[in-house]
């Protein structure tokens, strides 16, 4: 009898376990036999509230629509990895373990942390080995929209989902709802995602220097899938090369998710009637989205984090999101119902790209979704009210520097340039504390969009095409140069430190699009390990 009643208790609480674990919340996993220790990624990240927090990166797979299961690289089992939010002034501690079988890092994509934390392979650390562990430590002392992705091979590790949400908050804002949507695109071709894998990771293949990205994928003969702007990542070579063979093969990328999901699957946004609701949206992947807001008069109120000032009300326009760019919406919830929040274009894929506002007790959708239809675009150039700006143009400047971006073809096939050279070769820019800088953004490259990210810095935008920014000044960390375009920015040298400036469509980074912002008055103790397999881009 004893016997019987210890097996049923032990049958009880191993249930009570299973139960337990199946509704845990910060452990939201399917483990399962088809590769070893891999899980299936959770349904949507989890949001981690702490400043002491740990990533740990491992294998999955994930289901990214009805139908199309992949496999994928996260954070903490899912792809985007877990959204971190602290308050403005905590200081962070994030360790981040390796699971993987390559070396991996962690950038904190706009965050102006201390160069030690940036988390640059070779240049501001080591990556991070398989079984390894490092802990980045900064003061959050920045509210806005940011996020954090692998600088490790980034070009292929934040396309398999290395990458989350960070965002710093402000007790002063006040909002009914608070929502973050990460945009990105995939491959659901397996096998070019079996070859990237294969490709990235150590021992199963070799990477030649020059590489446009995306190894052990086919980039052939294809042009960028477009959604509107879209099509245009282009090329005039700094060798003049014909624009026809310049052309990235970027339709491969055929679903586009929100949140690591796509159509059906995108988790609705649940609202009530009166909310003051905050979007914010954040591209993660490689190509430029339009995003409209279905029903609602909104505002837009921050660019890469930095507010705008007194921004206007707008209807029916689209926001032009470009890779690695974020913008925060703000609007009433005062139109009961289920709008749709969609991209806008005509690439495969677009139509999937959409989540839904739901009205608390609305049943029937109260707009259709219609990807194709042309809408303008916001104007950020000329948007918002005047204030006090931190630069004008004419002003004296320190340093001053030109960025001629371009495209060519080596040994090794197709190059992306900067001043007709490519990096590790590209002419840093030489600055020292407290110097005022002045960059002027030249796209030469007829065909492509170069979406340019400066590290440990926010730049002003001075001018686009040679007129000045009429509405409020715009702070910013990335900026979509399209081609023909040209923009003057300015940025006070005050993070002293070895910093990245590159294109943030990471097959041009990868395939040279990169230079540097080096403090001629910093010392780094930092030495990279030549066993180290440390790959910037």
């Amino acid at each position: 009898m004893k016997r019987f009643l210890f097996v049923a208790l032990a049958a009880f609480t191993l249930l009570m376990i299973t139960a337990c674990s199946a509704t845990t919340a910060d452990n939201n996993q399917k483990k399962t036999n088809m590769n070893g220790n891999e899980s299936a990624a959770s349904q949507a990240p989890k949001i981690l509230r702490s400043p002491n927090i740990t990533l740990v990166a491992q294998k999955g797979t994930q289901k990214l629509s009805n139908g199309v299961i992949v496999p994928v690289w996260t954070f903490n089992g899912s792809a985007p990895g877990p959204e971190i939010r602290v308050q403005k002034g905590d200081k962070i501690h994030v360790t981040l373990k390796n699971e993987l079988p390559a070396p991996i890092s962690i950038h904190w994509h706009g965050y102006p942390v201390p160069n030690k934390m940036d988390g640059i392979p070779g240049v501001t650390q080591d990556a991070v080995a398989p079984g390894k562990s490092f802990t980045y430590e900064f003061v959050a002392d920045k509210a806005g929209t940011y996020w954090y992705h692998s600088h490790q091979d980034s070009v292929n590790q934040v396309d398999r989902g290395l990458y989350g949400a960070f965002i710093v908050e402000d007790s002063k804002e006040k909002y009914d709802k608070d929502y973050t949507l990460m945009l990105d695109e995939w491959v659901t071709d397996k096998n070019q995602i079996n070859g990237q894998i294969k490709a990235m990771t150590p021992g199963t293949s070799k990477k030649k220097s020059g590489d446009s990205g995306m190894d052990g994928m086919n980039m052939d003969g294809m042009g960028h899938g477009s959604s509107t702007e879209n099509s245009s990542n282009n090329h005039d070579g700094g060798m003049n090369m014909p624009g026809n063979m310049m052309v990235d093969n970027m339709s491969m990328y055929d679903l586009y998710t929100i949140n690591g999901k796509s159509g059906k699957l995108v988790k609705p946004l649940n609202v009530k009637k009166g909310d003051k609701v905050r979007l914010r949206f954040i591209n993660a992947g490689y190509l430029p989205h339009n995003i409209h807001i279905h029903g609602h008069n909104i505002k837009v109120i921050a660019t890469d984090g930095q507010p705008i000032n007194n921004p206007q009300t707008v209807k029916n326009r689209v926001i032009s999101i470009a890779p690695g760019e974020r913008y925060d919406v703000s609007f009433t919830a005062d139109n009961p119902g289920k709008w749709y929040i969609e991209d806008h274009g005509t690439a495969k894929g677009t139509n999937e790209m959409k989540a839904l506002i739901n009205y608390e007790g609305s049943k029937a959708t109260s707009g259709q979704p219609n990807a194709s239809t042309q809408l303008p675009a916001i104007d950020f150039t000329d948007y918002g009210a005047k204030a006090k700006p931190q630069f004008t143009l004419n002003q004296k400047y320190d340093v001053t520097y030109t960025m001629n971006l371009n495209a060519g073809m080596n040994s090794n096939g197709m190059i992306y340039t900067i001043n007709g050279k490519s990096f590790p070769n590209t002419d840093p820019i030489k600055v020292k504390t407290g110097d005022r800088v002045k960059v002027k953004l030249v796209n030469r490259d007829h065909m492509n969009n170069h979406p340019m990210h400066l590290h440990g810095h926010f730049f002003q935008v001075l001018s686009k095409n040679g007129k000045l920014v009429s509405g409020s000044p715009i702070y910013k960390d990335t900026l979509n140069v399209k081609p023909g375009e040209t923009y003057e920015v300015a940025f006070k040298a005050d993070n002293p430190g070895n910093w990245m400036f590159h294109c943030h469509d990471l097959h041009h980074a990868n395939a040279g699009m990169v230079t540097e912002v080096n403090y001629t008055d910093f010392q780094s103790n930092y030495v990279p390990d030549s066993a180290n397999d440390n790959k910037p881009e």
